[in-house]
């Protein structure tokens, strides 16, 4: 036993005089290897987190291009849905007088209806805002109008309806806004005042 104290003793006397010469003790090695571990720790838990986040960004990402991919192919599309508005509204139903233009007439309607329902199917609507609040979010104003009879900042009339994919604006609604009279105190209810 005695040389078991002896031999520990040595190692004690050993580390205390390499800790006098210059060499690292091992409290101090313990308090680096501490350091290092919590370094090492601090480092992995930044990466775990940046790992996450680009998951995140990446997902979000990849579903904003599902949602909106048709976009420009929407786009694209808006102007044979207006013109097919046009050749609707253009020859009214009573003023058809023989029944090859009304079947015409009828088969153009059907492709609207199918036009729009795809629209719809896609998450595309049309804005078509006549008689709502002006919102520059979803409306461009082309004209202002006098002696409406409307409040200030009403949409009197819609020269081309607007769309929307999902919540994004594909084209703004070609509005004329009344400029108000003074007799008009109440505002029009805002669509999205409902909603709030």
């Amino acid at each position: 036993m005695s040389d078991s104290k002896n031999g520990n003793g040595r190692e004690e006397a050993a580390h205390a005089a390499q800790g006098a010469e210059g060499s690292p003790t091992l409290e101090t090695q313990i308090a680096q290897a501490e350091a290092e571990a919590a370094d090492l720790k601090d480092r992995l838990l930044r990466a775990l987190a940046e790992a996450e986040n680009v998951r995140r960004r990446a997902e979000r990402e990849r579903d904003d291009a599902r949602k909106y991919a048709v976009a420009n192919f929407a786009k694209d599309l808006l102007d044979a849905a207006d013109n097919l508005r046009r050749a609707i509204e253009h020859m009214p139903e009573a003023q058809v007088k023989d029944e090859l233009t009304r079947n015409l007439l009828a088969g153009v309607a059907a492709t609207e209806r199918t036009l729009l329902a795809a629209f719809e199917r896609h998450g595309i609507r049309r804005v078509d805002p006549k008689g709502e609040r002006f919102d520059h979010n979803f409306h461009q104003a082309i004209f202002e109008a006098e002696n409406t009879g409307k409040p200030a900042g009403t949409v009197v009339e819609v020269l081309q309806p607007g769309y929307v994919l999902h919540d994004r604006l594909l084209r703004p609604a070609m509005v004329g806004v009344a400029k108000g009279d003074v007799k008009s105190a109440e505002p029009p209810k805002d669509r999205f005042d409902e909603i709030v």
